[in-house]
């Protein structure tokens, strides 16, 4: 079993290597992904109010058990929604990144988080009181299809991630991973799309070790079309 269409790319771009597998470092994945995702126009948040505010690595945007007040919107940088148990091991729901939006699906509920939302990287995200999205909606309801569109989008993979559990082979829960990734973005210009998965992250979305992951990538053949 292989996976088509993927290659490692080193987040340092000094770096060479004839190695696409070098374990000692973390890789960016590049895929052939041609697909843009902007929730909302951005002049439209920032016309109703949006602020744009800046995260350093690990800041805590919001947390489980706390209450939705927000929209949030990412301009630049990645989030990690994840839940932690008190052993310290993650459960990772996904990493949204530029023109996402997250947690967007407590606009509609009064119901409390029920996972943390943390910074991966330096982010800028868009914020905008809830209320005063929830007042646009109202006269501008072809938004709502938009965003439940994109909410209905990552319900399917949160689902397709749960499969992993009916599966031991982690070849398969890869290569499941990796497929539903290219099909989402597309598949037109050959390594055009930066996806920001290291390997640590890839275990965490498939609940693999990260060995495991190491070791299942360097049995498989890669090709580059």
């Amino acid at each position: 079993m292989c996976f088509s269409q993927i290659t490692f790319f080193h987040h340092n771009s000094n770096f060479h290597s004839n190695n696409p597998l070098h374990l000692e470092a973390d890789y960016f994945f590049i895929f052939t992904l041609i697909k843009v995702i902007i929730v909302i126009d951005e002049q439209i948040l920032i016309s109703l109010g949006a602020e744009l505010k800046h995260y350093a690595p690990g800041n805590i945007i919001f947390s489980n058990n706390s209450f939705c007040k927000y929209y949030f919107q990412i301009k630049k940088g990645t989030v990690k929604l994840c839940n932690t148990g008190e052993d310290g091991k993650e459960l990772v729901h996904g990493f949204p990144f530029e023109g996402h939006c997250f947690g967007e699906s407590y606009l509609f509920t009064d119901l409390a988080y029920a996972m943390d939302a943390v910074s991966l990287e330096h982010a800028e995200i868009l914020i905008l009181e809830k209320n005063s999205l929830l007042q646009y909606l109202v006269i501008n309801p072809t938004l709502i299809l938009k965003i439940n569109q994109y909410t209905a989008e990552r319900l399917h993979f949160r689902y397709l991630i749960s499969s992993f559990l009916i599966t031991s082979n982690p070849a398969v829960r890869l290569t499941k991973l990796f497929d539903h990734l290219k099909q989402y973005f597309g598949n037109i210009d050959q390594f055009s799309f930066k996806i920001p998965y290291t390997k640590h992250q890839i275990s965490c979305v498939t609940g693999l070790r990260t060995e495991t992951v190491i070791r299942t990538l360097k049995k498989c053949r890669w090709k580059k079309n």
